[in-house]
């Protein structure tokens, strides 16, 4: 039987909110292996297996958080991965021409890396401590 809060809108079930915390888990896992590895935080963050496996876990999911406020969370976490792959490619292609043309292409993608990893950070972070809270995002 569904639950529902003061506002009539429906309560996830508890097991959907740990869910929830692992999906953060993973993406987490993947940021802190790009910060303290050779690789980017950007590039574990999309080529992660454990960012990957969040994103599938969120796609099998997805339709049970509907209509509660965990579907913030999803939409969250997807809008994050889909737009650090969207930062990525535009990244390269800023850079690409510049390492043939003039070799300055290395700095715009170390910048670039930077400051999406440092982006990618803060949606996990900001994401899952409103998770903790027990808030939308």
């Amino acid at each position: 039987m569904t639950e529902y809060n003061a506002s009539g809108a429906p309560l996830p079930q508890p097991s959907l909110i740990t869910y929830t915390h692992w999906m953060y888990a993973l993406h987490a896992a993947s940021a802190l292996m790009g910060v303290f590895s050779a690789a980017t935080v950007i590039g574990q963050f999309i080529f992660g297996v454990p960012s990957i496996i969040a994103v599938v876990m969120n796609y099998v999911k997805r339709s049970e958080a509907r209509g509660t406020w965990l579907e913030s969370h999803f939409g969250w976490q997807l809008r994050t991965f889909w737009y650090a792959v969207l930062w990525f490619v535009l990244i390269g292609l800023f850079s690409l021409p510049l390492v043939l043309l003039l070799g300055l292409g290395i700095v715009t993608w170390i910048a670039g890396a930077f400051v999406v990893g440092i982006w990618i950070i803060y949606r996990v972070a900001r994401g899952w401590l409103r998770l903790n809270d027990g808030q939308a995002i």
